[in-house]
């Protein structure tokens, strides 16, 4: 399976993007798929995850702000990001844990007046 990331990019504080993340495989309804973030010298962090069957889970930092969507017709995921902080400044990767791993190339999304 491979994993296609987009929509990163620069933003001011309080701006909103959307990144999508295109998956390859014709089971995609049955994938279970996160997005996570990554700045330099600190771990990767989960930010958001969504099942097959829809239900999705947020990090208290992006709770109210995020929002993880799929579209199982278009292969795709998407993460709605609002009022974002320059905290939220990193480099953001789609994953793919269930039934099988897979890591997308990341996106730098950069929150910056």
């Amino acid at each position: 399976v491979q994993l296609v990331e987009s929509g990163g990019g620069l933003v001011q504080p309080g701006g909103s993007l959307r990144l999508s993340c295109a998956a390859s495989g014709d089971t995609f309804s049955r994938y279970s798929l996160a997005w996570h973030r990554q700045t330099p010298g600190k771990k990767r962090e989960l930010v958001a995850s969504i099942t097959g069957s829809g239900e999705t889970n947020y990090v208290d930092a992006v709770k109210g702000r995020f929002t993880i969507s799929r579209d199982n017709a278009k292969n795709t995921i998407s993460l709605q990001m609002t009022g974002l902080k320059p905290e939220d400044t990193a480099v953001y990767y789609c994953e793919l844990y269930y039934p099988t791993m897979a890591w997308g190339q990341g996106t730098q999304v950069t929150v910056s007046s």
